[in-house]
């Protein structure tokens, strides 16, 4: 009997794209990234907070946004959680973190639980339009601010960066893995007039903005 290994695949590798020609959209895969969420225990909401800021030089938000400190950034994502990132511990970013917080906070590693897309281009707000209940106007939905919310029926992080060197903004968006084909089929139809266009994945170790 043959030896049916399993092999890692990337969440959102070998997804097809049919769409108009052109770059509207524009996507590559966070490949890399280490993930883990982060619960305060009751009544240590100021340690915690106290503690994030000497580990890690970040203020620890206590709202819908994300702040960034080196390859480290916490975004809030209920009232007292955030999901944590690194861009260079992809292997031991869940330990080092339940080691330097995990008596204030409860750790969950979830590397391998969510899959993670960067997008950008012109069309891109027209597109997340579509799929999104958020008014991701410029004005409105800035670089840093975070969203827990629906993307067609499926459930999302949603986060802004700076905008890109083109103009175009740029947003990440975290999805349970085992619902990246659903989340891809919604975007790639929604982006489907005005070009959709995927790049290389993007590793750890870029900037994390």
């Amino acid at each position: 009997m043959a030896d049916d290994a399993l092999t890692a695949r990337a969440p959102f590798g070998g997804l097809a794209i049919s769409a108009a020609p052109g770059n509207g959209v524009r996507v590559a895969e966070r490949g890399g990234l280490a993930l883990a969420t982060v619960h305060v225990r009751r009544g240590q909401i100021t340690a915690l907070t106290e503690r994030v800021r000497a580990r890690f030089g970040i203020e620890l938000p206590p709202g819908p946004h994300r702040r960034v400190a080196g390859d480290v950034a916490f975004a809030g994502i209920a009232p007292e959680a955030w999901l944590a990132s690194s861009e260079e511990d992809s292997n031991g970013f869940a330990r080092s973190l339940e080691a330097a917080i995990g008596d204030l906070a409860s750790v969950a590693d979830q590397s391998s639980g969510y899959a993670v897309l960067r997008m950008t281009g012109p069309k891109l707000r027209e597109t997340l339009a579509k799929i999104l209940p958020l008014d991701l106007h410029p004005r409105v939905f800035l670089p840093g601010d975070v969203a827990s919310t629906i993307a067609s029926h499926v459930g999302a992080t949603l986060w802004r960066l700076e905008d890109g060197a083109d103009g175009s903004p740029v947003f990440e968006i975290a999805v349970f893995r085992s619902l990246a084909g659903s989340f891809w089929h919604c975007l790639a139809s929604s982006a489907a007039e005005f070009g959709f266009a995927r790049r290389e994945t993007l590793s750890s170790g870029m900037p994390n903005q």
